[in-house]
Parts: structure tokens; C-alpha cells; sequence
């Protein structure tokens, strides 16, 4: 399950009741967010949980240089009978997944359809096929974690979608994106055997952290965005504090984007910042004036 990162599910799924809470002037259905917050959860434990198993039947996880971020948990190589149970873990949670889904489709009706739905597919493609693709490697995760969670949270507390709730989205989207993308630096060579194909692969570590600290920049500049459009409140605008992890992630990743060994803090400060930002832009929401 790789219980430590599923703060990252929760902070999305807050900062899409956030958007509603802000848009409907606090008005926000608590057992909805309650199911809200246990999908999500669920989603996140199915994505880590199938990603675990098939990375271990491709035999990707005894090839991998393991990080605390990145190379997977370690537990399958170590434990393999525990195969069996990685797999009834990622289906039974996605079976979770759905049938929240199902109920919120029954309250509101056929237009959370997409999202949803769009959701299962992904969740379920990711790690066998769309790692295989260098543009949907990068974009899936932030649709995932972004587009889909927030927009989806935002949608069943409110029964319609808004733009606040897409401009807010785009925070964890090019972040999440940028999760993976610096996750991947270390596994460029176990992952380009098995036959992936992510940017770390085809443009090069170097290149990469380019395309990083463009999205890093894309971050801040849609909260910006958000807030001159009206989208967003002015007290969005702390989720800029979060520049002050982001600008040293961007420079370590740059400076040390072939030496894996003095890439992980930068790791790590990838990972403050997906949980910060939001987290600061969802406070901004709550206590910002309707």
C-alpha cells in the first residue's frame, strides 16, 4: 500500500472540497466527503498496490537501484508468496473505488460519468501500458492526482463542475507529474530493460529536470492565474510559499540529475512540495472570502 505517501491522496481530495467549500460559501455535505476521502484512499492504495505486483512479475523490481522514493517498496523481492495478496489488494480497492463512484453516479447522475470512469481505466492501464508512452508517462499521473481527484471531489460536493475547481486542479497536476518524473530518474536503466519508455529514457536525465522545473514554474503560475481571474481567492496566494522548497528541488534536480546518491534529499523535497502547495492553496480556499 505504501501507507506514508497516501497523504498525497488526502490533500487532493481536500483541496476539491476546498474549491466547493469556497464556491458554495461553505456549504459542503460531510458523509459525501467522508466517501470522498475513503475513494480516494482506496484509488491511491490500488494504483501502489498493482504497480507493486506487476513491477514485480516483470522482474523490474530486482533490477531497480532502490530509493525511500523511488524502486518500490522492496516488499514482493523480499516476500514473494505475498504476489497473490499484492494483487487481491489493488482489485479490491479499486473495486472500492468504483462503487463510490457507482453511489455518486446514482446522486448526480451520468455527468461524473467521464471522470469517473476515465479514473478506473487509468488506474488500472498505468503501470503495464501507459509507462510505455513518454507523454502519457509524464501527463497521467497529475490527470490522475489532479484533474480527475480534485475536479471529482469538487463535483460531488457540489453536483456541477466550476472552473475554480480546474485552475486549482492544475496545482497537483504538474506537481503529481513531477513526482513521477523525478522518481524516475533512478530507475533509468532498470525501466528502459523491461521496455518503458518516460522522459528520463528518451531525453535524458539532464533534459528532464528542464521539463521539471518548467512544470514547477506552470505550478505557481496557474495559482497566480487563478487568483487575477477571480477564479481563485487572494489568500490562494500561499500556496507560493511553497517556491521555497520548490526553487532548491529544481536546482538539486538539475545539478545532480546523474548522481542518484546526491539526487535523494531532492527527493524528498519533491514530495513536501506536492504535499505542501496544495495544502497552502486549500487553506487559501477555505479562509479566503467567498
Amino acid at each position: 500500500m505504501r501507507v506514508p505517501f497516501l497523504a498525497l491522496a488526502l490533500v487532493c481530495a481536500l483541496l476539491g472540497a476546498a474549491t466547493a467549500a469556497w464556491t458554495s460559501r461553505g456549504v459542503v455535505n460531510p458523509q459525501y466527503f467522508a466517501l470522498v476521502l475513503i475513494g480516494a484512499v482506496a484509488a491511491h492504495i490500488s494504483v501502489n498496490a498493482l504497480n507493486e505486483y506487476f513491477d514485480f512479475k516483470s522482474g523490474l523490481d530486482l533490477r531497480t537501484q532502490r530509493t525511500p522514493f523511488s524502486g518500490g517498496s522492496g516488499t514482493l523481492p523480499a516476500r514473494p508468496e505475498l504476489a497473490r495478496s499484492a494483487l487481491l489488494t489493488g482489485v479490491i480497492t479499486l473495486v472500492i473505488t468504483g462503487a463510490v463512484g457507482l453511489y455518486f453516479l446514482y446522486v448526480w447522475g451520468l455527468a461524473l460519468l467521464p471522470l469517473g470512469l476515465l479514473g478506473l481505466i487509468t488506474i488500472v492501464i498505468y503501470t503495464v501500458w501507459l509507462t510505455r508512452n513518454p507523454v502519457l508517462c509524464l501527463l497521467t499521473p497529475g490527470l490522475g492526482f489532479g484533474t480527475l481527484m480534485v475536479m471529482g471531489t469538487d463535483f460531488v460536493l457540489t453536483g456541477q463542475y466550476s472552473w475554480t475547481a480546474f485552475v486549482a486542479s492544475l496545482v497537483p497536476f504538474f506537481l503529481v507529474n513531477n513526482l513521477l518524473l523525478l522518481n524516475q530518474f533512478p530507475d533509468v536503466e532498470a525501466d528502459r530493460s523491461i521496455g518503458r519508455k518516460h522522459f528520463p529514457i528518451v531525453i535524458g536525465r539532464r533534459a528532464s529536470s528542464l521539463v521539471y522545473a518548467a512544470f514547477m514554474l506552470f505550478t505557481y503560475v496557474s495559482i497566480v492565474l487563478g487568483v487575477y481571474l477571480g477564479l481563485l481567492p487572494l489568500a490562494a496566494l500561499l500556496g507560493l510559499l511553497g517556491l521555497v522548497l520548490a526553487v532548491p528541488a529544481c536546482v538539486g534536480a538539475y545539478r545532480y540529475a546523474d548522481d542518484v546518491g546526491k539526487l535523494v534529499p531532492y527527493l524528498a523535497l519533491n514530495v513536501l512540495v506536492n504535499l505542501i502547495t496544495p495544502m497552502l492553496v486549500a487553506v487559501g480556499l477555505f479562509i479566503g472570502p467567498n
